[in-house]
């Protein structure tokens, strides 16, 4: 049997709100939408499938009198689901930091606007949601990551050491019982953290695709060479000239290059070869990526402001993770 695209995107949301979100049928929701990209429209309309009974508002038409007035209708742990081109504000504040503020669980769909024709398949497949997997992989990263001495980032011909014990990993893998909020944004698929002593950061890694500070992705014909050194990341001769911007632009605001997130992607449906052009979508693609910049709003250590300016992500043509000389990622696949 052949499922249409509106079909794998009714199935994925619908196992979003009931299995990661554990949204009952009939229970108080909202949808905020708007219809300026035709992605977002495919959204609005898998939604009002799946939740037959929420009210829906389409930003462009609703006044954010209205739209607050709705969302304090609704008693806590209602459901508000955030289809939006751009990034819906009502104020100076995020709207989904709001809605949590109010005991709501969120689903929020960013930056669709950005996601071309062609990768609108992958976007949805991205939303495909298995507990079985996410949650089993995910905790078992988390523990090697926590308990870590050493972690080699190992691509062809180079390794990335880090020398060093890490920060309690963070988890988005659909599994909020132990977290205060419900929800977040989508696609999830994550495990991250960074080092606990920043210099233990050295070696070299060789990038597929990397972030602009347009929050763009952009993947050259061939991977090129990063080094690092103490953290910093010194040079990259061979990188193309957007790369050599994006290094610019940074040590302008900042005077040198920090490494500080190690990411470890889980989304099955995005690749080094599947990718998406938003870079907040393709962050969870399964494999592994870095930040660079001294911007970490969930990591804060001294030398290093919450208020940084820069945090761009850059992803690794990965051949093998280890961690404490245990192999965790190899050949595409976690091995944990």
């Amino acid at each position: 049997m052949t499922f249409s695209l509106t079909d794998r995107a009714q199935s994925n949301i619908r196992d979003t709100v009931t299995l990661a979100l554990e949204h009952p049928p009939g229970a108080p929701a909202l949808l905020v939408y708007d219809e300026q990209s035709d992605l977002a429209k495919l959204l609005g309309e898998t939604y009002r499938a799946v939740l037959p009974n929420a009210a829906a508002l389409n930003f462009d038409q609703t006044t954010p009198k209205e739209i607050l007035t709705a969302v304090d209708a609704l008693p806590p742990k209602s459901l508000v689901a955030l289809v939006q081109s751009t990034s819906f504000r009502l104020n100076e504040f995020r709207f989904r930091v709001e809605l949590f503020k109010r005991g709501l669980k969120v689903i929020e769909h960013p930056h669709l606007g950005r996601i071309r024709e062609e990768e609108r398949t992958a976007y949805i497949d991205a939303l495909a949601y298995d507990p079985a997997y996410y949650r089993s992989v995910g905790p078992a990263l988390k523990e090697r990551i926590d308990r870590a001495e050493k972690i080699s980032v190992i691509c062809e011909g180079t390794e990335l050491i880090y020398d060093s014990s890490f920060e309690p990993a963070r988890m988005n893998i659909g599994d909020y019982s132990e977290m205060k909020n419900v929800g977040g944004q989508f696609p999830i698929g994550e495990v991250f953290s960074e080092p606990k002593e920043m210099r233990q950061v050295n070696g070299a890694l060789q990038v597929f695709a990397f972030g602009d500070t347009d929050f763009t992705v952009h993947a050259p014909d061939r991977p090129f060479a990063a080094r690092i050194r103490e953290g910093i990341l010194v040079e990259a001769p061979d990188a193309p000239k957007a790369f050599q911007e994006v290094l610019d632009r940074i040590r302008a605001e900042e005077r040198e290059v920090w490494v500080r997130e190690l990411g470890f992607g889980l989304n099955r449906a995005l690749t080094r070869d599947r990718r998406l052009s938003d870079i907040g979508a393709y962050e969870r693609m399964l494999g592994t990526h870095l930040s660079l910049g001294a911007k970490h709003a969930l990591y804060t250590k001294p030398g290093f402001p919450k208020s940084g300016k820069f945090h761009v992500d850059i992803f690794a043509a990965v051949e093998r993770v280890e961690i404490d000389k245990e192999t965790v990622f190899e050949r595409g696949r976690y091995t944990v």
